[in-house]
């Protein structure tokens, strides 16, 4: 394969005797190279959606135990005010149609669209980006997702069949993603981000379903012209997806229309969210279109006027996917507002002595709290070692069984979904049960999670390694492979972990970056990778630094040449280059001649073709083991990665 032809700048903006100094660009740029390079900050960055994802469940989960907390306190304090509160109405009136609910519901079935349109985004990611991407992989989530719904319903229908609680059945059944992520980083202090992804990527799937349910089963007296309108206006929705229009207007004008219409025909409006979250396409941003946006900026930069300021900013905006534009959006809105007000809304039960006596022996509470605690754990469990096993380990989790086992009794947490069926399918007394049953099973839950992971980290290095992480094979997004006879190494050929980086000489957090390296290299089980991805649009003296770096490396000194250019970065200009060669008893005339002529410069575009393909574009980037690393790269970081990789890497020896 050819390698592509390496992107310059036009003009003596590269040439190495520089006849035209490039200060021009450089001077308009330094400001902005941090927006317009796509590369991480230091230490805190906009992560990997879902990293991101997993840090704002946690962050969120102690608001939401507040506001639980309040309303049960609300509840038992002033009772009638708190019912009272929340039936009070709420009207929107456009001539004579008027749209009348009281504030429970506004937060039942408005705000809460919102939150499901979070859920389908964040599946929409796992299969675009995700490890659902290999669709494979989907096999085990849907079964354990699937199964873990069904055995606490038979759980909970064993306990009530016949009885006044059977209708019932769906607030068994779905396990509070939002609330088991975050009670999972307080109980399970130390777990990797892997069990985190495992336990996210199973009951996303729980929650699509349950969404299905609420429509299918616990929609009454379907109206079916106003459920036409709905699905006409959701069709629009998805043509407009499918031919990327970027009009953020006519989705939200489609998007109002879906939920008013499904709210009047009688289905539960909150499925139009999920459905609308599912359309929502993610990819990773391409280098030819941040290239593109540089140039919009660098016109405004020359021309500061508002055409090319929208211009600039469109341009910016749209090298993001809708999906994680979405997400940056409403992610935080839903966790840390919308979800703790339905918990405000809805969790608000009065507590006494034979309230308790009473719900304890209540088929509702116990069918609820049995299938959360028992239920959700067997299922999760017993479908992925079935699946394992008699697959061939085809079909095996991507963790180990510990995890595995650990997400199953952390998905014995049921609250956002399971409440909002309860308040659908049961009122008075009956509804305080199951609300009590709810609250019971995410506290047992929760302890026995903890009681699993104690466990585990009682275990040897070795066996605690093997119980949490697995040994599944774990997608490479490295597409071009390390290769010794090619690529710059530092570090023992037989390391078991190789850190990978994608860098530029002229961007000052690879300049950062390098003190980081330099400290773990100090590590004797570390091979390091480094190669090149000049961002010429907006460091215009990168390309030549590469290249000067490969004439160096042909006289066996790239090592060299690649410490002092990434410590000398202010100083990158064609006589400082030389000064280097000089410093470093190169032949100087021989280095001039080949960068000149650009001698090496199929080389490097070599590299920045494998950082293409591997959907790297901005430095630095990291690979650990083949798979990119996203966070921060600060030095506790990375070692932390490096550990997570050297113990899977040990496990499959």
């Amino acid at each position: 394969m050819q390698p592509a032809p390496p992107k310059l700048l036009a003009g003596p903006a590269l040439d190495f005797s520089g006849s035209l100094n490039p200060e021009r660009y450089s001077e308009s740029m330094t400001d902005f190279s941090a927006l317009l390079s796509g590369r991480t900050s230091w230490r805190r960055e906009i992560a990997a959606p879902v990293r991101a994802f997993l840090r704002t469940e946690a962050g969120s989960s102690g608001v939401l135990a507040a506001a639980i907390l309040i309303a049960l306190l609300w509840a038992n304090l002033a009772p009638g005010m708190y019912d009272d509160f929340w039936r009070t109405e709420l009207s929107i009136g456009l001539g004579n149609d008027v749209l009348r609910l009281d504030l429970r519901e506004w937060i039942n079935s408005g705000l809460m669209t919102l939150f499901f349109l979070v859920v389908g985004l964040e599946a929409r990611r796992e299969f675009d980006l995700g490890d659902l991407r290999d669709r494979s992989r989907f096999v085990l989530p849907l079964a354990a997702g699937v199964t873990g719904m069904i055995l606490p319903v038979l759980i909970y229908l064993a306990f009530n069949a016949g009885g006044e609680g059977a209708h019932g059945w769906g607030v068994a059944m779905s396990t509070d993603t939002a609330l088991a992520l975050g009670l999972l980083a307080l109980v399970g202090r130390g777990v990797p981000d892997r069990v985190r992804v495992f336990l996210l990527t199973v009951f996303v799937v729980d929650d699509l379903l349950a969404l299905l349910v609420i429509a299918v089963v616990y929609s009454e007296n379907i109206a079916l012209k106003p459920l036409a309108l709905a699905l006409l206006s959701f069709a629009a929705v998805v043509v407009l997806a499918v031919l990327r229009v970027r009009k953020a207007w006519a989705y939200v004008v489609l998007g109002v229309l879906t939920w008013a219409a499904l709210l009047t025909s009688g289905v539960d409006p909150v499925v139009a969210g999920l459905a609308i979250g599912l359309t929502a396409s993610a990819y990773s941003p391409g280098r030819e279109e941040l290239e593109q946006a540089t140039g919009l900026f660098r016109l405004f930069r020359e021309q500061p006027t508002p055409e090319l300021a929208r211009s600039a900013t469109v341009g910016l905006t749209a090298t993001i996917s809708p999906n994680e534009r979405l997400q940056y959006l409403y992610h935080p809105w839903t966790s840390y507002l919308i979800v703790p007000l339905f918990g405000l809304a809805n969790a608000g039960i009065p507590i006494d002595l034979d309230f308790l006596g009473q719900a304890y022996t209540s088929p509702i509470t116990l069918g609820i709290l049995v299938g959360y605690v028992v239920g959700k754990p067997v299922a999760v469990t017993v479908v992925s070692w079935l699946l394992t096993r008699f697959s061939g380990g085809r079909y095996r989790p991507q963790v180990g069984w510990a995890a595995v086992l650990g997400s199953g009794t952390i998905a014995g947490i049921g609250f956002t979904v399971s409440l909002l069926i309860a308040t659908i399918a049961f009122e008075g007394p009956l509804l305080a049960e199951a609300k009590l049953g709810l609250l019971s099973a995410v506290v047992v839950a929760s302890v026995l999670t903890w009681l699993v992971f104690r466990a585990a980290k009682l275990l040897s290095p070795p066996k605690k390694a093997l119980a949490l992480l697995g040994d599944a094979e774990m997608l490479v997004d490295l597409i071009d492979p390390v290769d010794p006879e090619r690529d710059h190494i530092r570090g023992p050929e037989t390391a078991s972990v190789t850190l990978v980086e994608y860098g530029d000489f002229e961007c000052p957090y690879c300049g950062m970056a390098e003190t980081v390296v330099r400290d773990l290299l100090r590590d004797d089980d570390l091979r390091y990778v480094w190669r090149h991805l000049p961002l010429s649009d907006v460091h215009p003296r990168a390309q030549i630094a590469a290249e000067v770096s490969e004439a160096a490396a042909a006289q066996g000194a790239f090592w060299e040449m690649h410490d002092r250019l990434l410590a000398n970065q202010e100083n990158l200009q064609p006589k400082d280059l030389l000064r280097y060669a000089e410093e470093l008893g190169l032949d100087q005339e021989r280095l001039h001649e080949e960068v000149k002529r650009h001698v090496a410069a199929a080389r490097v575009a070599q590299d920045i073709e494998s950082a293409d393909l591997s959907g790297v574009s901005g430095t630095p980037t990291f690979f650990i083991n083949g798979q990119r690393h996203y966070g921060a790269y600060d030095v506790e970081t990375l070692k932390a990665a490096i550990k997570v990789a050297r113990a899977r890497a040990k496990i499959s020896r």
